[in-house]
């Protein structure tokens, strides 16, 4: 079984992670009965390098995966207008996750920065249903969107894992059509999948998660994502023109009165 070194801070020494690449080592992991698997975002040959980014869509009750659809698609067209296409999945659990994948140079500061800036633009946009503070105090019938899992030292609940709980529900790649359907109908049964289901699905319409692996964005755009604020990912306004560019009758008004007297002196002239 192959393994990862990893140097744990708080911990103070290095940890072997087990790297769950092919079907011996995961039928292993299940043998345990580790049911729940959560990865990081990067892979063991670069740990300082995520490949996605992922928000992670938390719903306060009475708020549930309904509320969670409908930011999923506030997420989504955010980046629809960018040029960068992203994947949902279920967590499997209450809530959804949106990722958007990179698999090129960048860095956690980079990314944890650009997801708290989207955050913040969300909930300054839509502050009766979205908060990014993580007080569990404030997410009452709101969605925390949990941009704090990109993070170096964060792990986030794997596409396919079953969950720890009295059904055997799944994290399962989903499509936008069924957000979509599931915020139309107001229907959350829509996007709960035991493992069954799952099997299923996969055999039918395949990997939908598979593109994470290789989509890759420009390295331009990844500058792009470490300089962002949520000011900057707003479309801009057009400017006003200035006093200066008005035309000559809106600007006559606003002549100092001896200037005006001057001008008339020269058409005397």
């Amino acid at each position: 079984m192959k393994t990862a070194p990893v140097w744990s801070d708080s911990n103070k020494r290095t940890i072997n992670f087990i790297l769950a690449n092919d079907l011996a080592t995961i039928v292993w992991i299940a043998n345990l009965a580790s049911l729940e698997l959560h990865p990081s975002l990067a892979l063991a040959a670069d740990l300082e390098t995520p490949t996605m980014i992922v928000f992670d869509l938390d719903p306060g009750p009475p708020a549930d995966i309904v509320q969670c659809a409908q930011v999923g698609l506030w997420v989504r067209a955010i980046f629809d207008h960018f040029g960068l296409q992203s994947f949902p999945k279920t967590s499997g659990s209450k809530g959804m996750q949106i990722y958007v994948p990179l698999n090129t140079k960048t860095s956690y500061d980079e990314t944890k920065s650009f997801a708290h800036a989207i955050a913040r633009l969300l909930e300054q946009d839509h502050p009766e249903l979205v908060v990014s503070d993580m007080k569990k105090a404030v997410r009452s019938n709101k969605v925390f969107v949990d941009w704090s899992q990109n993070d170096r030292h964060k792990t986030t609940i794997a596409v396919y894992s079953l969950r720890a709980r009295e059904r055997p529900t799944v994290s399962a790649p989903i499509t936008w059509d069924e957000v979509e359907q599931t915020l139309k109908k107001k229907d959350g049964q829509r996007l709960v999948f035991e493992a069954g289901d799952v099997l299923k699905r996969v055999e039918k319409i395949g990997d939908l998660h598979e593109p994470l692996l290789t989509l890759k964005t420009e390295a331009a755009t990844t500058r792009w994502i470490g300089r962002s604020t949520g000011e900057k990912l707003r479309p801009r306004s057009p400017r006003r023109k200035s006093a200066s560019r008005l035309p000559r009758k809106l600007n006559r008004d606003r002549t100092p009165r001896k200037a005006q007297l001057r001008q008339k002196k020269r058409r005397k002239v």
